[in-house]
């Protein structure tokens, strides 16, 4: 098993286009945010070309997370062979983000198509080898479930995935098919936990679930570390942040503000096992979104990845109650979090 890690848009950006580009067969693509405002990687126009070429070019989007891609950008890769769905659950999105090109190498991680993140960190891991082979299941699963009709796709839908052949594995999670298995991994390894504990999200609404979880760890003697950016792409998600950061800094909880944007998804435990995927620690993700995510417990793929938040610790603050006092609106905000919670 082989992996790369890319910790930024532009680096993943330029490997996924270098891969698609080298096709041969087949290119499959499940995204959540894909628009046709890309810069410097015209992928639209690969994938048409592609398509043209007689390659099967599958893609699912999340009609919500994609609603900014024209009816005329969509029709034309219809038109050049390219099978594209749109995917709408009410109050239920896919999430995840997964490339896989002739069926031999996968990319899954955090990082969308969209030309606004062309600046952000995040992380994707490129992968060959077995691990493939069942992400090419995953993919198939939600292909058929969304209506695809591509015979030689459908047969790999029908055989179940098993996570203990191999050391690393897929991680599948899908509310909408009742399969809630984040949550579950989760708590069974912040629950055994000896040493460390380190999250990365950019955004950070933890149901008490996951709060009970860190803070049984720190009464442990878990050193618990969250890694958030100091800005989001989003105002109201960045006073939710420090809502929560300072509700769990008074429990022992130590929180880095990284001064860029950081779009990446991310748990080390211990520095022996990781899990990077596409969620982030918030309801949505554990509750109402499809996601997607590799568990490692290689240890070389685990220390590249401690390399790689190391690194984004350089260009980080610790957060400090004093510098991000709570304001009036905030318990507004918290209220109406919670009054979200339970009517969903």
């Amino acid at each position: 098993m082989h992996y790369k890690f890319f910790a930024n848009s532009q680096k993943s950006w330029q490997a996924m286009y270098n891969i698609m580009l080298s096709a041969e067969k087949s290119i499959y693509l499940e995204m959540y945010i894909f628009q046709d405002d890309m810069i410097d990687f015209n992928f639209i126009k690969l994938l048409k070309e592609k398509a043209h070429n007689g390659l099967r070019v599958r893609i699912i989007l999340d009609y919500f997370g994609s609603y900014s891609l024209s009816n005329k950008i969509a029709q034309e890769l219809r038109d050049t062979g390219v099978e594209l769905i749109f995917l709408s659950y009410f109050l239920h999105r896919t999430h995840r983000k997964i490339l896989i090109v002739d069926e031999k190498i996968a990319f899954v991680g955090g990082v969308n198509f969209h030309q606004s993140a062309s600046l952000w960190n995040d992380l994707m891991v490129q992968i060959d080898g077995k691990l493939v082979s069942f992400i090419v299941k995953s993919f198939a699963k939600t292909y058929k479930e969304s209506g695809g009709k591509d015979p030689l796709l459908l047969i790999h839908a029908k055989n179940k995935i098993l996570k203990n052949i191999i050391n690393d594995w897929l991680v599948e999670h899908s509310p909408v098919k009742n399969k809630y298995n984040l949550k579950k991994i989760y708590k069974n390894h912040l629950s055994n936990s000896q040493k460390s504990v380190f999250l990365v999200t950019p955004y950070f609404m933890p149901k008490s679930w996951l709060i009970a979880e860190l803070h049984q760890a720190i009464l442990r003697g878990v050193r618990v570390e969250i890694l958030v950016p100091q800005n989001t792409d989003s105002y109201f998600v960045d006073r939710v942040n420090h809502f929560f950061m300072n509700k769990l800094s008074y429990l022992g909880v130590i929180f880095y503000l990284e001064q860029h944007m950081n779009h990446a998804k991310i748990m080390t435990i211990d520095d022996k096992e990781a899990i990077v995927g596409s969620n982030n620690l918030d309801y949505l993700s554990f509750e109402m979104n499809s996601e997607v995510g590799i568990f490692f417990n290689n240890q070389q793929a685990v220390g590249k990845i401690s390399a790689i938040i190391n690194e984004w610790k350089k260009d980080t603050v610790l957060f400090e109650t004093k510098t991000y006092p709570m304001r009036w609106y905030d318990y507004i905000l918290y209220l109406l979090i919670q009054f979200f919670y339970k009517i969903i």
